[in-house]
């Protein structure tokens, strides 16, 4: 089951931290978070999947930032969220998609107990010009059924900005 905008609220403080909280920006069945102005963008052509790939900094400037097609961009949510009991799921918004905006390119659910900001794979279809602020996706809570560990990874846990991919350090574990 997925927990409504009443339970969310209910939540709040407790199992379900989002700060800064805006009442706001609840939904019937969701909670909006917001873009923060910085992005990540790879400096190299071809990714490798074994190596710490280089990439760039960049701000989302006042006047807004136009994305180019075909190009990845990593951002993260201005939200810092804890979730625990709950499973949550990030999600773009149907108005950022039907401007042809993609906020996340895997799987869109997090894990219970994460903390951190949830880094988000931005991609679009056409030239879109995006700005800081903008309620970019919703947040979603599945209600998980028997017992669980809490999310406990030094990959991605309690992170402070964007992330680049670390699966690099998964092929080390294994020489």
């Amino acid at each position: 089951m997925i927990l409504s905008g009443k339970e969310i609220k209910k939540k709040i403080g407790t199992e379900i931290i989002i700060l800064p909280f805006d009442e706001n920006k609840l939904n019937p069945n969701s909670y909006n978070l917001r873009l923060d102005k910085e992005l990540l963008v790879y400096d190299e052509e071809i990714l490798d999947m074994k190596k710490e790939n280089t990439f760039k900094t960049i701000e989302i400037p006042p006047e807004g930032l136009v994305l180019e097609p075909g190009k990845l961009y990593l951002g993260r949510t201005k939200e810092y969220t804890e979730t625990h009991n709950y499973i949550p799921t990030l999600e773009g918004r149907s108005s950022i998609g039907r401007l042809g905006l993609s906020i996340h390119i895997s799987s869109p659910y997090g894990n219970v107990g994460f903390k951190g900001y949830w880094t988000l794979e931005i991609s679009c279809v056409q030239p879109l010009r995006i700005y800081e602020d903008v309620d970019i996706c919703q947040i979603y809570y599945h209600t998980i059924q028997g017992k669980y560990d809490d999310y406990n990874s030094s990959k991605y846990q309690g992170n402070k900005g964007v992330q680049p991919s670390f699966l690099f350090r998964e092929f080390r574990q294994f020489k």
